[in-house]
């Protein structure tokens, strides 16, 4: 099941014409992440003190058609898979309160250490994310 998270677009979000600027959805999307994340138990500064850190692997976004200033919309994130190093997450963002679709993303993360390099994830935050609460 999904968590969703509401966002409502400032003029901040927008070009010259009123419509969301396209770089401003990544920040929509890492919102997302780090709420879901952290619902379940994984809060992003525990991890850094401990020297886990999840980086931007892979994003694949589609716009399907444009925000604009002051519409109000509904972010969707879920999990799509879990592996020992890494976590997909598919995100879906509509008109809020209704099918309409903005724009969707498929976004990989990397699990790494403070060197930079691929770690195993701790059991605790696998078997978190596994309840999918």
């Amino acid at each position: 099941m999904a968590d969703t998270l509401d966002i409502k677009i400032y003029y901040e979000d927008t070009d010259c014409g009123g419509v969301v600027y396209y770089g401003k959805y990544l920040g929509f999307l890492e919102k997302g992440r780090t709420e879901y994340l952290e619902k379940r138990g994984a809060r992003i500064p525990d991890l850094i003190r401990r020297g886990i850190y999840f980086l931007v692997a892979h994003v694949d976004i589609r716009y399907h058609r444009p925000a604009r200033y002051a519409d109000l919309i509904t972010l969707f994130t879920e999990i799509e898979e879990t592996r020992f190093a890494s976590i997909t997450f598919n995100h879906r963002i509509t008109l809020k309160n209704s099918d309409t679709l903005i724009a969707s993303a498929r976004v990989k993360l990397a699990c790494v250490g403070a060197n930079m390099k691929p770690i195993r994830m701790a059991k605790e935050i696998v078997d978190s994310l596994n309840e999918r609460a």
